[in-house]
């Protein structure tokens, strides 16, 4: 099923939900900057094959969705766009548990969703090469005080994965954004500032992965937020020599598997 939905403010998100056969779980997947929710069409499909059904949309000015492109005022859009998805799910799908997947920017959104909405019953998160600290200084590192609609070109395209096809079709894909604005900068930097700040407070089962070699969000990231999360339940994984886009490596079977082997094991 893919349809138009309404956000918390009225703006329309490009949202698919898909049912798995004998279906013991749900899972919503969040896609990071600049991308779209059909670059994980893939790891859907397996999750299918699990029995795990998948809801995805289009963040804000991403992919199919309404808004200026690859851009947000405030950090708190993305967490709560996401929650209008997480409702969703939890009141399509009664009894069944319900986890939260996140890539890069979306690993950022997963990770404050859970401070902020500690109270949602999701059974655990899992964070694939998640911003969570700026270790990188990327985003942190943008000068103060310009227009925040200033355009930033996309330069990611040559750091997200060590597959060459994957980095050729990056580039070429027509749901990618070729630019973001200085205000989604400013907006994902005060996210981190207010994560910092309250990221003991995370208290959810989490699985963290992150590839070794990721050049785009630092796996120190990864080990900050492992450090200092309150969960009782937590697991991290880091894959040696693996790029950023994990999900798209080599060995994204592999990848993947652990996903739903971590989710299978909380069901």
């Amino acid at each position: 099923m893919e349809k138009m939905i309404s956000s918390f403010d009225g703006a329309k998100l490009y949202m698919k939900a898909e049912q798995a056969a004998d279906c013991r779980a749900v899972a919503v997947i969040v896609h990071g900057l600049c991308e779209h929710q059909g670059r994980y069409d893939y790891l859907a499909d397996l999750f299918h094959k699990a029995g795990i059904s998948t809801y995805r949309f289009d963040h804000r000015g991403h992919g199919r969705s309404e808004g200026e492109r690859a851009h947000y005022t405030d950090f708190n859009e993305l967490l709560d766009d996401t929650n209008v998805v997480v409702d969703l799910a939890i009141s399509e799908n009664p009894g069944l548990p319900v986890f939260l997947v996140g890539h890069s920017m979306g690993g950022f959104t997963v990770s404050l969703y859970g401070v902020k909405y500690p109270d949602k019953g999701l059974r655990g998160i899992v964070t694939s090469g998640a911003l969570t600290a700026g270790n990188d200084n990327a985003v942190l590192g943008l000068p103060k005080g310009q227009d925040p609609h200033t355009r930033l070109p996309n330069g990611l395209g040559a750091g997200v994965c060590s597959v060459k096809e994957v980095v050729d079709w990056y580039g070429k894909d027509p749901y990618n954004e070729q630019s973001f604005t200085a205000g989604l900068c400013y907006a994902l930097s005060e996210g981190l500032c207010w994560f910092s700040k309250k990221i003991e407070e995370f208290k959810y089962p989490v699985l963290m992965l992150h590839g070794e070699k990721d050049g785009l969000v630092s796996v120190k990231d990864t080990y900050n937020f492992f450090e200092k999360a309150s969960s009782t339940d937590k697991q991290m994984k880091i894959y040696g020599g693996l790029f950023h886009e994990i999900f798209n490596e080599y060995c994204r079977d592999e990848v993947i598997g652990d996903a739903i082997r971590w989710i299978s094991a909380r069901i």
